[in-house]
């Protein structure tokens, strides 16, 4: 909208207002977002009418807009949740916490669980933070002071919260010159003329020979003779020049409105005769390395006129056929990764090898033929002291941080990261299966949203986009070599390309501005309208000369489309997209192929498209479980396609060509592949693959309650006698080191490691029985011989940013106002004889536990006993909360039987059966409706460097590693997938002399894995202590996964199984 338009609404303003229209005045307030009235939002506010407080605000920003945005919304809704609870109607509160407070779960979820616990609460204040909450009225006046602050401060509102200054009736006294001028213009002018209508111009046939007189209405003002009115014959119509044939003149015909570039035509001494003004606008400033080439390119693609040769295009290069067969649909596997799938990229030249990044941090290389994992790297911030304190304190508030992009470079030695907070990440991808850190960069103040590598002058570098509105190039050593300045929202994606050694960036926003860049500082050449204006992405096919866009408009509809790349202007528009339900969030994701397809994601399916073709040409569900928007990814032969999951994991859909070259792998080990991604050239040859792919090849080998199932190669194999594979790996200008002999890690004292003592408390025990982690990871709980549970916080610090557990920051004992303690039913029998169980619910908010007598309920914010069930006999030896329900608990018996119990009706609704001893470990499928039980009906023994009883054992969270306390005191790290040991830790890291020469001596009882840190543990001691266990941030894990040894199928180590053994108990998860 023009500012004279805008103006405009400001004359209708004041008069409605001036008219005491005052609905109509805060209605078009919200509508046209020019002014926000904050006396009215503050009646609204202090009336508690929430809803026109919400919609008014609707109409200058949303709830995901920016963080003050967020903060603004989540105070209205808080308020409204705390004021119904208030009122003790729970009914309206649960709506509120559903429909309302839900959406800020995603930003901060331990927040959205501790508003969730109000609910157990018989009144809010008990909660420490809410106890100076007073009456209703004083809790709106305290929340409007911090709702001003958070408006005046968001960018979203400035210039909206002053009115102009105006004139009284400034509109009217507007109309009025306009009829005087009229008046002055009729042919025969009435000395008092009477005006009726404001709907037709104004004329008047007054008597003969009267003289015109001015109309007389109030505050009207004559323009005076000879006003400086610009003749109509002075606005000539505006010519766009006629569309060039490429991108060089795209971007030359939006380079004709940059100011700057107009600037520097006009300060030149050359004189220039005025048909040939725009052709000179039409050739941007290019910096000296690209000068040249681009000046010719530009003379080339000039578009046809007077003096100026025709451009002439070669024939088109024939494609060859192509069927519908030719798209990978076809399901070969499905992995679980462990955590949301958010970016991933296929390696330029290895097609199998899949990069993928997650939601905690974490990214991952998958050797897809093999079905393996070759690396994972959690997030782990470098130099904290080197970055900003806006980042640093971002930190503090909230911790978490996820990937929003990986990528590789174009020849696959380097991985770009970006996060979700300021930071980029490079990494050396050093074959097969490890990586180096290369850079730490804080790219952005807020969010990166998007990284990729590009080759101006010839020299590798990296582009990157943010929350802060900017685009900017770094170069391999860190330092900043351009910043692109233009765009009025956060970048949302970027995409480097080059025509005939031009380079240049397409840049789009949030407001769905698309810009284009070249590398100098002229500015945008490029400024339009995205489809949708919102979030959109734009890809080039493989051959580089057709652009394409997809992405979501702000009401949720999906577009697909082609560019004309010489005129900025649509080509066509694919159709197959459903019209979205306000309800979905998210942006459709999309792919090319082979300069043939298309691919989006949407509907809990893929969608294919011709290129050439702007209907569907086919869509498949890949067997179910796709999210609504799944990601999805071609690689670079487009015969294999890596498709995201409701499960956290991914599926990989293969043509006839990929499902040949998964074959190919077989089911041989990662090992049998090592020398071909080691040498500098090799050929294999062997006799013709006979296998088939199975359909699912993820193996439950190994079972978490934490982890999903561990994807393992399953595939029947044969010989390769007939195929012959060239394998060509990167040439690298450095020597390859010398591989070093494998050694067994060995830590034998304190400073080997990280080592934290959880600090004692009044009602120690005298052993620790069971420990496990909060689901949030910032708490352990520990449940005692004497039937008491110990829960130990850390909190967020400048030593401890995150505020998550960690063993370089000692907790703190943590338990309520009340002083009450969590302790448990004994049952008038010895708790130190019983068999003890414990399990947390999904949010941490309910603790269930048993100690020999019934099982107690325990709201972990009160430590008050939410009631009982399951008296013994028999007693319950485990215990397991429904993940989507925390009303089912399955419960493991002493008989061997599993109850399946529903604590809102105080019912037993099924009893299974199956095993022969206690139960000794239960979880549920998240996704599969699912319960695995073990039984104590057999042990694992390793025979290995560690001889002496398992006292106990537990995965990591992401399923690696096994993690096994002896009775000696010796801590063993495995390699899950072969339980070879990899890591030996004494007991004097962690154990005093004292305790370790006691009689008995010191020795770990129980183990537990921290739920995100897939390297850290904790063990509970058998004189009562706790102590938490991490590497040297040097290290970063637990020493390196064993060779295979010869003749030793997968370097397994050999190992037995028993039918009993006291001593030991089983590897429970």
């Amino acid at each position: 909208m023009s500012s004279l338009s805008r103006e405009l609404v400001f004359l209708i303003l004041q008069f409605l207002d001036e008219e005491k229209f005052k609905e109509t005045v805060h209605k078009l307030e919200q509508e046209s977002g020019f002014f926000f009235d904050m006396k009215y939002f503050e009646e609204k506010v202090h009336a508690g009418e929430w809803d026109e407080v919400e919609k008014y605000l609707s109409g200058f920003t949303k709830v995901d807009d920016n963080r003050y945005s967020m903060k603004i919304f989540f105070e209205i809704r808080k308020q409204k949740y705390l004021e119904a609870l208030d009122r003790h109607d729970r009914a309206k509160a649960v709506d509120i916490l559903v429909k309302d407070l839900k959406v800020f779960s995603t930003f901060n979820e331990e927040l959205y669980k501790e508003i969730t616990q109000l609910l157990t609460l018989e009144n809010f204040r008990e909660n420490e933070q809410l106890s100076k909450y007073g009456d209703t009225k004083s809790a709106r006046s305290i929340m409007l002071i911090e709702l001003k602050k958070l408006i005046e401060a968001n960018p979203l509102f400035r210039e909206k919260l002053v009115f102009p200054t105006l004139k009284a009736s400034r509109l009217r006294t507007l109309i009025n010159q306009s009829l005087n001028w009229q008046h002055q213009l009729c042919k025969n002018p009435r000395p008092n003329p009477d005006i009726k209508t404001l709907f037709t111009d104004h004329t008047c046939t007054p008597p003969n020979g009267a003289r015109a007189s001015p109309v007389s209405v109030p505050l009207a003002a004559v323009p005076k003779a000879g006003a400086a009115y610009p003749p109509l014959t002075a606005h000539t119509p505006f010519q766009p020049p006629p569309p060039g044939p490429s991108l060089a003149g795209w971007m030359a015909n939006a380079a004709a409105s940059s100011s700057v570039q107009s600037a520097v035509v006009a300060a030149s001494s050359i004189p220039v005769p005025p048909n040939q003004a725009v052709s000179m606008l039409k050739r941007p400033t290019i910096t000296d390395y690209q000068s040249a080439e681009s000046e010719q390119l530009m003379k080339r693609l000039r578009p046809s006129g007077h003096g100026v040769d025709e451009a002439t295009y070669p024939a088109p290069i024939p494609q060859p056929a192509w069927s519908v067969d030719d798209l990978p649909r076809t399901v070969a596997c499905s992995l679980s990764h462990g955590s949301n799938v958010t970016s991933m990229d296929f390696h330029p030249t290895r097609h199998t090898l899949l990069l993928v990044g997650s939601a905690n941090g974490e990214f991952t290389l998958y050797e897809i033929g093999l079905r393996e994992t070759l690396l994972s790297k959690p997030f782990k911030i470098r130099d904290i002291n080197a970055c900003s304190p806006q980042f640093q304190n971002a930190v503090v508030k909230d911790s978490s941080i996820s990937i929003n992009r990986v990528t590789w470079s174009p020849d696959g030695e380097l991985i770009g990261v970006a996060f979700t907070k300021h930071l980029i990440h490079l990494h050396a991808y050093q074959q097969p299966n490890e990586t180096r850190h290369v850079l730490e960069i804080e790219a952005h103040s807020g969010g990166v949203n998007d990284i990729a590598f590009s080759r101006p002058n010839k020299q590798l570098c990296v582009v990157t986009c943010g929350d802060d509105k900017l685009i900017k190039v770094w170069d391999m050593h860190g330092q900043k070599l351009f910043t692109f300045e233009g765009h009025e929202a956060p970048v949302y994606s970027i995409c480097p390309h080059h025509k005939e050694s031009i380079q240049f960036i397409f840049s789009t926003s949030l407001d769905g501005k698309i810009k284009a860049w070249l590398y100098d500082n002229v500015g945008s050449r490029v400024d339009y309208d995205a489809p949708g204006k919102w979030c959109t992405t734009m890809l080039y096919s493989a051959d580089g000369t057709r652009l394409f866009s997809c992405g979501t408009g702000k009401e949720g509809d999906s577009y697909l489309v082609e560019w004309n790349e010489s005129e900025g202007s649509i080509k066509r528009t694919y159709s197959g997209f459903r019209k979205r339900s306000a309800g979905v969030a998210g942006v459709v994701q999309f792919d090319t192929a082979q300069n043939h397809f298309l691919a989006a994601g949407e509907d809990n399916q893929i969608k294919f498209w011709d290129v050439d073709n702007t209907n569907m040409l086919t869509c498949t569900e890949a067997d179910g479980g796709l999210p609504a928007l799944p990601r999805l990814r071609f690689n670079k032969e487009g015969n294999l396609l890596a498709v995201t999951t409701v499960d956290n994991g991914f599926k990989i859909l293969a043509n006839a060509d990929g499902l040949r070259t998964l074959r190919s792998f077989g089911s041989r080990p990662f090992e049998a592949f090592r020398p071909q991604y080691e040498a500098s050239s090799m050929k294999v040859s062997g006799a013709p693959v006979v296998a088939s792919i199975s359909p699912n090849i993820g193996r439950m080998d190994h079972l978490d309650r934490n982890s999903p199932a561990k994807p393992t190669p399953i595939l029947n194999g044969g010989d390769t006698a007939s195929r012959s594979i060239d394998i060509k790996p990167r040439i690298s200008e450095e020597k390859p080191e010398k591989a070093k002999p494998w050694e067994l890690m060995e830590v034998l004292n304190p400073q080997q490691c990280r080592v934290a003592t959880m600090p004692e408390t009044p009602d120690q025990p005298r052993k620790v029985v069971r420990l496990l982690y909060t689901n949030s990871g910032v708490g352990l709980l520990a449940l005692g011989s004497n039937a008491i549970q110990r829960l130990w916080k850390w909190s967020r610090n400048e030593q401890n940013p995150s505020g998550k557990a960690t063993a370089g920051v000692v907790p703190h004992h943590w338990q309520p106002n009340s002083g009450l303690v969590m302790t448990n039913d004994t049952a008038d029998t010895n708790p130190e004889e019983a068999v003890p169980c414990i399990a947390l619910s999904k949010n941490d908010s309910y603790v269930m536990s048993a100690c020999g007598g019934k099982v107690s309920l325990f709201n972990m914010m009160t430590f008050k006993v939410m009631t009982t069930f399951m008296p013994p006999p028999p007693a319950s030896t485990f215990l397991a909360f429904h993940p989507q329900d925390n009303n089912i608990i399955a419960i493991g018996m002493e008989d061997s039987t599993i109850h399946i119990y529903n604590v809102r009706v105080d019912e037993v609704k099924t009893r299974l059966k199956g095993h022969q001893k206690r139960i000794t470990g239960l979880a549920f499928s998240t996704n599969l409706g699912v319960l695995v039980s073990s039984g104590a009906d057999a042990q694992w023994i390793p025979q290995d460097t560690l001889s002496a009883p398992i006292s106990h054992a537990s995965y990591s969270c992401n399923s690696q590693l096994v993690f096994a306390a002896f009775t000696d005191g010796n801590i063993g790290v495995f390699d899950a997938e072969n339980l070879r040991l990899r890591c030996r830790i004494a007991p004097s890291v962690y154990m005093s002399s004292t305790a370790i020469n006691s009689n008995p001596p010191v020795h770990p009882l129980v183990v537990a894995a921290h739920p995100h840190e897939p390297n850290q543990f904790a063990v509970g001691l058998s004189d009562g202590c706790v102590k938490v266990l991490e590497p040297l941030e040097s290290d970063g894990k637990w020493g390196t996964p064993a060779p295979a040894d010869n003749g030793i199928p997968n370097g397994k180590t050999p190992a037995s199984s028993a039918t009993s053994n006291p001593a030991a108990d089983q590897i429970q998860r």
